[in-house]
């Protein structure tokens, strides 16, 4: 498995307000250049350990669903998910969110690439993506940027 990528950036908001923000799944799409929305499912209406969840995703021409679980719930200061195939998890997301002594907080989007063997195939035909790492980790400075943005309007 590859290393983590991750980036961090400073919000000048509550931590509370950007945890808010990094669980409402159908707002994703609106920081994120790849991800669309999301939506609980399973019978679940938020942000829970174990909740499961539906996400969409765009890159280029293409287009694909995921499945999700959390696995870690600890508002306001951690959420993290592993997308699934099936009981097998290939990706771990996670959102780190500390509260900065000058006010706001500091949060941290952090991918974790589980996959290994026919994961690999089967994510770059599903995606388009040859080089995930790079594009996740462009992908996760424009999500801060765009959450950043948003959170201190």
């Amino acid at each position: 498995m590859a290393e983590p990528v991750s980036a961090t950036v400073h919000i000048d908001a509550p931590a509370e307000q950007v945890w808010a923000m990094v669980t409402d799944l159908p707002r994703m799409a609106e920081w994120s250049p790849e991800n669309t929305g999301g939506a609980w499912s399973s019978g679940a209406k938020g942000a829970a350990l174990g909740a499961r969840f539906k996400g969409t995703n765009t890159s280029g021409k293409r287009s694909w669903k995921t499945v999700s679980k959390v696995t870690a719930c600890d508002a306001p200061t951690y959420f993290a998910f592993d997308t699934m195939v099936g009981p097998v998890s290939f990706a771990r997301w996670s959102y780190r969110i500390a509260p900065s002594a000058g006010g706001g907080c500091d949060v941290t989007e952090q991918w974790d690439d589980k996959r290994w063997g026919p994961f690999f195939a089967l994510s770059t035909l599903a995606t388009g993506v040859k080089d995930r790492a790079t594009l996740t980790q462009s992908s996760i400075e424009t999500t801060l940027a765009n959450l950043k943005a948003a959170a201190e309007r």
